[in-house]
C-alpha cells in the first residue's frame, strides 16, 4: 500500500508499505477520502504524543476492506466513519496509523456506517461534527437569544450552524478570513467581524455589530489565546463560555475576578466521545449543508499540495481533503 508518512519533525513522504493485517475485532479500512485538520500539522511539526515514522488522519471515510476474527465478513464493502479513541486509549490518527494511509486497522465496533453513495469527501467532516455536537452538549444551551463564535474555521462555522439549527435568534462570528466570514453569512450568521480590521477595539467592534446585546452564549473555537481574554470580556453577567480550541502551550491572561464577578461558566469540551450516532444522523439526513465547507478534493499524489494550502491558510480554503480515489 501507499502512505504519506510523517518521517521527521516537519517532513511527509509518500511510502510503499506493507498492507496490515486485521487481528481479532479489527477491519481493515481502504480510505476513499482524509481530512487536513490544523492538529495534524502540529502532529507532522513534532510533539510529544508521537514519534516518528508515524501517519496522520483522524478525519476519515473509508471501506472496509477485510475482517479479522470474531468479525462479521458482512461488512466488507461497508462505507464508513469510525471513532478514533479505541480500547487502548490511542487514537487513529494519532497513536494508530490513520487516514493518510491506503490501507489502516480499527476496531470494528467503533464504525459508523454510511448510506453506499454517501459523497466521502463529506463524509470526512462527521468527525469535526461530532466534536462540535459534544462541545454544545456540554454547552447545555438554554438561552437562545444570542450567541458569539470566535473562530472561522470548520469547527467555528459547524458551531454556527448547530446553533442557528437549535433556534438561536442571533448569531455572530468572529474570524480573520474574508472568504470564510463570507461563507459564514451564507450560512446564516446574523453578523461577522473581521478581528483584523479591529486592532485593540475587538471588544467595542463586537459590541457594536451585536448591537449590545447581552451574550450569554460563547463558542472559542480558534485555539488564540488572545480570543479567549476576548470571550470572556463581552460575556454578559452569567454567560456561558464553551472552550474548544487548542492553545497549545498558552496559559491564561484574563483577570480571575472578571469571572467570579461575572458569573460565567468556563466549559471545556474535547473531542467527540459520545456524539458520533448524532453526527452521522446529521451528516446522512443532510440536516447541515456540510458540503459547502469541503473548498479543495486533492489527489494523495498532491499531499504536499493538500498540507501547504492548510499550514499558509491560502486564499479560498475552508477544509481540504485528501482522496484516495476518484470519488467526490
Amino acid at each position: 500500500m501507499k502512505a504519506i508518512v510523517n518521517t521527521a519533525p516537519g517532513v511527509t513522504e509518500m511510502r510503499h508499505l506493507a498492507a496490515p493485517e486485521p487481528g481479532p475485532g479489527q477491519v481493515r479500512i481502504r480510505t476513499r477520502a482524509c481530512g487536513v485538520c490544523a492538529t495534524d500539522l502540529e502532529m507532522i511539526a513534532g510533539w510529544d504524543r508521537t514519534g516518528f515514522p508515524s501517519i496522520p488522519g483522524h478525519e476519515w471515510c473509508g471501506v472496509v476492506e477485510k475482517t479479522g476474527p470474531g468479525v462479521d465478513a458482512g461488512l466488507v464493502g461497508a462505507l464508513c466513519v469510525g471513532e478514533n479513541v479505541l480500547s487502548d486509549g490511542a487514537e487513529v490518527g494519532f497513536e494508530h496509523p490513520g487516514g493518510y494511509a491506503e490501507l489502516f486497522l480499527t476496531q470494528a465496533d467503533k464504525l459508523h456506517l454510511l448510506p453506499p453513495h454517501f459523497p466521502p469527501g463529506v463524509a470526512a467532516l462527521i468527525e469535526p461534527l461530532a466534536v462540535a455536537l459534544r462541545g454544545l452538549r456540554r454547552l447545555r444551551l438554554d438561552d437562545t437569544t444570542a450567541a458569539l463564535v470566535f473562530g472561522d474555521g470548520p469547527i467555528g462555522l459547524i458551531i454556527l450552524m448547530l446553533l442557528k439549527r437549535a433556534g438561536v435568534q442571533c448569531v455572530f462570528l468572529v474570524g480573520g478570513r474574508p472568504w470564510r466570514l463570507e461563507l459564514a453569512r451564507d450560512l446564516g450568521a446574523d453578523g461577522t467581524i473581521d478581528y483584523h480590521a479591529c486592532g485593540d477595539d475587538l471588544p467595542a467592534r463586537i459590541a457594536a455589530a451585536t448591537g449590545g446585546r447581552p451574550i450569554r452564549t460563547v463558542v472559542e473555537a480558534s485555539g488564540a489565546s488572545s480570543a479567549m481574554d476576548a470571550a470572556l470580556s463581552v460575556s454578559a453577567p452569567q454567560a456561558k463560555v464553551l472552550v474548544l480550541g487548542d492553545y497549545g502551550g498558552a496559559r491564561a491572561s484574563f483577570r480571575w475576578n472578571d469571572l467570579l464577578h461575572g458569573e460565567c461558566e468556563l466549559i471545556a469540551s474535547n473531542a467527540s466521545a459520545g456524539a458520533w450516532a448524532e453526527a452521522v444522523d446529521i451528516a446522512c439526513h443532510e440536516r447541515l449543508p456540510l458540503a459547502a465547507l469541503v473548498s479543495h478534493r486533492l489527489g494523495a499524489e498532491r499531499f504536499a499540495e493538500a498540507l501547504e494550502l492548510v499550514r499558509t491558510r491560502a486564499e479560498g480554503v475552508v477544509k481540504v481533503v485528501i482522496m484516495w480515489d476518484a470519488g467526490t
